[in-house]
């Protein structure tokens, strides 16, 4: 009915549309908190109140965001905003990862590899700048506030300085050491990578069995208690054929059984629990048992070299299983770290064999005896040797193997395990404190909350399991480690602590080039002339991963806004490889524990199909997309109702589901604004005990859901505070209080006390429920603010959670509306039974006797006559029964009230008033009605 009718109704007006095309509007509001400067006034609000901090893991400053960014980054926003609205301050400094190997390809992509070094990391930083800017715009149009005009990179000279003050200070708690073992080496990359760089994919390798022929055949007789006749083999099964000239051992464990056996190839060595499985490879039918013996006792036996003139010792070791093989192992110290380790526990001063160099070819000289492999590649190198081992009659057995192994994560090659001299942070390492790095990384995940539980035991097992860490790279575009060695020993400075200050010094004025620029010579003839000589200026670079892993040290001990430990880092579920793992070590390696208090970790997003989404199989959806058609609040909504700590499913289908949710709570949270457009705080805003009790009970609804909701953002259950939200607004408020609360808020006196009390309770509910929104639908939120009427200059972010009154209501009275909810839905199903039948129309055309008992009967008589607009119905008949509860409806016989719609006897007793009901004549130009309840 129009407001220029005779009987007008108080009907709702707001400017917060239903649609709402966040699409379009989203940046006029982006470009209004950029005015505004909300981050700044965020940060004046919060000052002196006590810190939350959340440490953003620096993304890599290259391409542009996907949609695990837009995870990762929106993930943290509702944190910090959530934080926010706590009362805590919550500053957000978001950071990039900006040196490293794929902003080297990228540039010697765009502009050769012929470039001299200086102007090569000049270009590197120009680039590594505009993905930056470029990051940075498609972050800020998230809606993720964060000191975004300074933010930190890795690249910044203060950083970088900083990142060596890091190195610094591990070198002087007596973590770091260096020396040559083996190392995962990309031959594309011409570099060591860090474990958080490897990838494992199958490869088709060939599976061979190799004899090496025992020297000594009174001393293996010996050891099985029986005499040697002929030939003997100790029997070894490799899947890398082209490590064979690097043997330098044969490993067995000390408490395994291994059987002579006899057979038609001669004796052969063999692991008890792997002999039927071997010799079936063989062919052989029947091998009698010679004699048996634990692996301790083969322990310095030698065996010839199968195509080498040298002989190798039996050594034993706790790697050596039966999973595989033939129980016996090849080791070879330059191409296997447990090779490695094993070989320093017989033999610390046997170097391991490198005879191939970085770029995955063997040497072209005479340290590779077997001259027909020089300057051969892995491959081509395999075909020779098996050749050659086929000649010699030292090939048992050869097969090809489907079998998962290391690769490169930039360039999806296999890598090989490869002896080279680099620097380590050494995990079993007893520092200066006394204690193990490893001792103190177990402790410092005991000491971390994990959200979820099960990042923990990923972790643990990560850590328990971990070899030392290679922390020098060779390449142009990193930071330095700026050490200098003795030319002889290779032993650093004496004072090099003293040294890496001052070039930190100057790295702070001109960047990473200050040393790379740098005469060593002359500096050390400057700052450390004596024997100054003797030393030579180291030429490696730090791994990225400890760029990123010690922006604890470089970014949150340095801003005054920040603090260090961290209260939480949060990233994605591989960082508890990469960067959850080098902040833990670089945490306890300087401080003796890790640089956060808890680890978040958030799933990958995949399609609806649980394909991990990827530009190649075209099921990708990207971030932009969905701003660009949608809005950043259709994006944000998402991933705030999806169970980050599993895959994240996002598809058009799941899209149209969450735009359905995203218009259930904007049309309530429309409802709600429209009808407080006549309500003015100031002057008609009414104390709860004023209230009608049906008002305050929809306050206790809402105190309710908002505990609920602060106790999930607590636990980071963002997706539990999503279906409390759409839930509160669909069945509390659209399927029950405001349902009910329409005859009142549109019929009674537009200024009369029912109505006021209905709008105070708005009033409440509608702040509430904006700042509960605020840190998931944050646009939308901040659009309330501004349809409210709220302070222009300031938003909902300055905020703090609502302080909602006290209902007042004991625990029969909420007891009681409980009940009367209960009925509700009974009389609904009733009335829509009905409705089902023809027999009625709308709801308010029923008449209800309703019969019940006991506390139910109570609970309804208690209403009196406001129980029918509970109900929705224009009679309800109350009756007293013993036994359960029945709902009768009939349809009114009375005349319908053009103005409420109500079926009542009165319709038109008043004869000036025809055709509506005694109750809104009273309303329209008597005292009004009164209401007790609802």
């Amino acid at each position: 009915m129009s407001e220029n009718t005779k009987y007008k109704l108080n009907l709702p007006e707001t400017s917060f549309p239903m649609r709402g095309d966040l699409a379009k509007r989203e940046p006029a509001w982006l470009k209004g908190w950029q005015d505004k400067q909300v981050y700044q006034r965020i940060r004046n609000a919060r000052k002196g109140a006590k810190k939350f901090i959340l440490h953003d893991g620096p993304p890599y400053a290259n391409g542009a965001i996907h949609l695990g960014h837009a995870v990762n980054k929106i993930l943290k926003d509702i944190i910090v905003k959530s934080k926010t609205l706590s009362g805590f301050d919550a500053p957000y400094v978001p950071g990039w990862d900006c040196h490293g190997l794929p902003i080297e390809l990228a540039v010697e992509k765009q502009h050769g590899k012929d470039i001299p070094p200086a102007k090569f990391r000049e270009l590197c930083r120009a680039y590594a700048a505009e993905q930056v800017a470029r990051q940075k715009q498609d972050f800020i149009r998230l809606g993720v506030l964060g000191d975004w005009d300074h933010p930190y990179l890795t690249m910044d000279f203060q950083t970088e300085a900083d990142i060596i003050r890091a190195l610094g200070d591990i070198y002087k708690n007596g973590y770091l050491y260096q020396g040559s073992k083996p190392v995962h080496w990309c031959v594309d990359c011409g570099s060591a990578l860090a474990e958080a760089e490897v990838e494992y994919e199958d490869v088709n390798s060939p599976a061979i069995d190799v004899g090496f022929k025992f020297v000594d055949h009174a001393a293996l007789g010996a050891a099985f208690n029986t005499t040697v006749n002929g030939d003997a083999y100790a029997v070894i099964w490799t899947t890398t054929p082209w490590t064979l000239p690097a043997n330098q051992a044969v490993s067995v464990h000390p408490e395994l059984e291994y059987d002579l056996l006899q057979t038609s190839r001669g004796l052969l060595v063999l692991a008890h629990d792997l002999a039927e499985a071997t010799l079936k490879r063989y062919g052989e039918e029947e091998a009698p048992v010679l004699g048996s013996a634990k692996g301790a006792a083969l322990r310095g036996l030698l065996v010839q070299h199968p195509f080498e003139q040298r002989t190798v010792p039996v050594i034993t070791g706790e790697h050596v299983t039966t999973d595989a093989g033939t129980g016996l192992v090849h080791t070879a110290a330059a191409h296997g770290n447990d090779d490695w380790l094993v070989m320093r526990a017989h033999y610390p001063e046997e170097k391991p064999r490198v005879l191939i160099g970085g770029d995955g070819k063997f040497f072209n000289s005479e340290l590779v005896e077997l001259a027909a492999i020089r300057g051969l590649n892995r491959q081509e190198a395999n075909k020779v040797i098996l050749t050659v081992l086929q000649e010699k009659g030292a090939l048992f057995a050869s097969a090809r193997l489907n079998h998962s192994f290391p690769h490169c994560w930039r360039h999806k090659t296999p890598l090989m395990q490869l002896a080279t001299h680099q620097w380590f942070i050494g995990m079993n390492q007893v520092g200066s404190n006394g204690k193990s790095l490893r001792e103190l990384a177990n402790k410092a995940v005991d000491d971390t909350a994990f959200y979820p539980a099960w990042g923990r035991a990923r972790l643990e097992a990560m850590i328990r399991n971990r070899p030392d860490w290679c922390v020098s790279r060779q390449r142009n575009w990193g930071v330095p480690m700026p050490f200098f060695v003795h030319k002889e020993t290779g032993e650093p400075h004496p004072r090099t602590a003293e040294l890496l200050e001052t070039v930190a010094l100057q790295v702070e004025q001109q960047g990473i080039e200050a040393w790379f620029s740098l005469d060593g010579a002359t500096f050390l003839a400057q700052h450390a002339p004596e024997n100054a000589d003797q030393y030579k200026k180291v030429t490696d670079t730090l791994d990225v991963w400890f760029d990123s892993g010690a922006t604890h040290a470089a970014v949150l001990k340095r801003r005054s806004e920040l603090q260090s430990p961290a209260d939480l880092y949060l990233e994605g579920s591989d960082q508890h490889r990469g960067w959850f793992q080098s902040s833990l070590l670089t945490g306890c390696a300087i401080d003796g524990r890790a640089p956060y208090d808890a680890l978040l970790t958030h799933g990958f997003t995949v399609d609806e199909k649980g394909y991990k989404m990827s530009k190649s199989r075209g099921n990708g959806i990207e971030p932009q997309d969905i701003c660009n058609r949608l809005g950043a609040d259709m994006l944000r909504l998402w991933i705030a109702s999806t169970d980050y700590s599993g895959e994240m499913s996002l598809s058009e289908e799941i899209l149209k589901r969450v735009t359905d949710s995203y218009r259930r709570i904007r049309n309530t949270l429309r409802f709600l604004l429209a009808n407080l457009a006549d309500f003015d705080a100031q002057q008609d805003l009414l104390p709860v005990e004023q209230w009608l009790e049906l008002d305050r009970f929809g306050l206790a609804l809402t105190q309710q859901l908002q505990a609920q909701v602060l106790a999930d953002f607590d636990r980071y259950e963002f997706h539990l505070a999503v279906q409390k939200l759409v839930g509160f607004c669909s069945e509390e408020l659209g399927g029950f209080y405001l349902d009910i609360l329409k005859d009142r808020l549109y019929t009674s006196g537009d200024k009369s006390h029912a109505r006021r009390s209905a709008q105070s309770a708005l009033h409440h509910i509608t702040h509430a429920l904006m700042r509960l929104m605020a840190p998931i639908l944050s646009f939308t939120a901040d659009e309330i603010w501004n349809t409210l009427g709220l302070d222009a200059k300031a938003t909902v972010f300055e905020e703090t959670w609502y302080a909602l009154p006290e209902h007042g209501l004991d625990q029969s009275a909420l007891q009681a509306w409980e009940t009367v909810l209960d009925v509700r839905n009974a009389s609904n199903k009733a009335i829509e039974n009905e409705r089902a039948q023809g027999k009625i129309g709308a709801s308010l055309q029923a008449e209800l006797d309703i019969y019940a008992s006991g506390d139910i009967h109570a609970a309804l008589v208690r209403l009196q006559d406001d129980l029918r607009f509970v109900l929705m119905a224009s009679r309800v008949t109350v009756h007293a029964r013993e036994g359960g509860l029945e709902v009768k409806v009939s349809a009114s016989a009375h005349a319908k009230c053009e103005r409420c719609w109500h079926y009542r006897a009165d319709v038109g007793s008043d004869a000036a008033h025809p055709t509506i009901c005694g109750r809104c004549v009273s309303n329209l130009f008597g005292q009004g009605e009164s209401r007790h309840y609802a």
